[in-house]
């Protein structure tokens, strides 16, 4: 099995090689039949009759030009057709000539199209047949004649089927192609996505809490020398925002751990549920918070918990470092039909003393939290000063939520 599997490889990486041996075998094989009576006494008479040197010509021509079937098949039959068809006339016995353009015509019809090979094929089975039966030396009721019908029909019907098959492989291997690049593209889709959350989660997490130590670290700044109880109690808030920090800097880089890495921390994930602590963060940096909800203890999916929860983070940060001195700052939970309703509201005029309209990372990476979910994020200055953070998420995502609310 290894000898003919490597004959095959062989053979496919020099096709004018297997060209040849077929030319050859089939020379042989016109050879052996132009020595056959079929008509004898007693059936088949090997040896009865030889050749007639014009046939053996032909024969030889026909067979020396199926070496270049692969490279030009019409011309290839239209050649060998040619010696068939000078063989039905004048061969007195009949040579087997018409076997080359059999073959000529399968491999047009395994080259080619379905409309070309009904055409070429009845060209070729209309010549030679009327042909031997019109001016050839047997009757036309001969059953040479009626065989020419026959071979010419199998040759164009094989090369046919073959060319279907090869045409129906090709399908499925490029359709398991594009199946295959489809998975690698929606693979890469997925990593760049993923990327994107991580990166956004970092970005919430860093950005508020230093700008919680940034804020901290100049109260201490400006009342070590005269209150040092003051600078006291504003380094232990610095130590506390940067311990919460380190936490959910950790949580979110677990994110990247493999399945075998070891078990992810047990701290409680952000969400809602963390909303008054995160409120005292902000009134111990100097930001006064008010709370107040209205979603009825609603159950919320993961996703849209911990979208709440950051869009609430950032909303304050923005407020802390942009509200100005004396601001204060309001939040609201509130379930409303299928949807929670989040809005931060602080009356502060900017530290430059105009209403800011927020034009970093932070209210981008919220509409794209809100947006992935479904929902809608409208953003802005309050008339009479101060900023609004409003956010409509729905209770139930589009992928489905992972609990049904209470």
């Amino acid at each position: 099995m290894s000898t003919l599997r490597r004959a095959r490889y062989r053979f496919r990486a020099h096709p004018l090689t297997l060209d040849a041996v077929v030319a050859a075998a089939v020379l042989l094989c016109m050879i052996s039949s132009s020595f056959a009576a079929p008509d004898g006494d007693h059936g088949v008479a090997w040896g009865a009759r030889g050749p007639a040197p014009l046939s053996l010509l032909l024969m030889v021509l026909a067979a020396a030009a199926l070496v270049l079937r692969r490279r030009s098949a019409l011309a290839v039959l239209a050649f060998t057709g040619t010696l068939a068809l000078v063989e039905c006339v004048t061969g007195d016995p009949r040579a087997p000539v018409a076997m080359t353009t059999v073959i000529a015509l399968y491999t047009v019809a395994s080259t080619t199209d379905r409309a070309t090979t009904w055409r070429v094929g009845l060209l070729t089975m209309t010549v030679l047949t009327a042909a031997a039966m019109l001016a050839g030396p047997l009757p036309w009721y001969a059953q040479e004649n009626i065989a020419l019908v026959a071979w010419t029909g199998i040759g164009a019907t094989a090369g046919d089927a073959v060319r279907s098959h090869r045409a129906f492989v090709q399908a499925i291997r490029e359709r398991a192609e594009r199946a295959e690049r489809t998975r690698e593209e929606e693979a890469r889709r997925r990593v760049a996505e993923e990327r994107l959350r991580i990166a956004r989660e970092l970005h919430d997490v860093v950005a508020h809490h230093i700008a919680l130590v940034n804020v901290q670290a100049g109260v201490v700044a400006h009342v070590m020398d005269r209150r040092p109880d003051q600078a006291k109690e504003a380094l232990a808030h610095v130590r506390e925002a940067s311990r919460s920090a380190l936490e959910d800097l950790r949580a979110t880089v677990g994110l990247l751990r493999q399945s075998d890495d070891p078990a992810a921390p047990t701290e409680p994930a952000s969400g809602l549920g963390r909303l008054d602590e995160l409120a005292g963060t902000f009134r111990n940096a100097g930001l006064p918070v008010q709370v107040a909800r209205a979603d009825q203890d609603t159950e919320l999916p993961a996703a849209v918990d911990l979208a709440a929860y950051r869009i609430v983070q950032e909303a304050l940060t923005n407020a802390q470092k942009h509200a100005g001195a004396g601001a204060k700052a309001e939040v609201s939970v509130v379930r409303v039909g299928p949807n929670i309703e989040v809005s931060v509201l602080d009356d502060g005029a900017g530290a430059t003393g105009a209403p800011t309209t927020g034009g970093g990372h932070g209210l981008l990476g919220m509409r794209e939290r809100v947006t992935a979910l479904g929902g809608t994020l409208t953003t802005g200055p309050r008339y009479g000063g101060g900023f609004r953070v409003h956010a409509i998420l729905p209770v139930q995502t589009r992928a489905g939520a992972e609990r049904k609310p209470v």
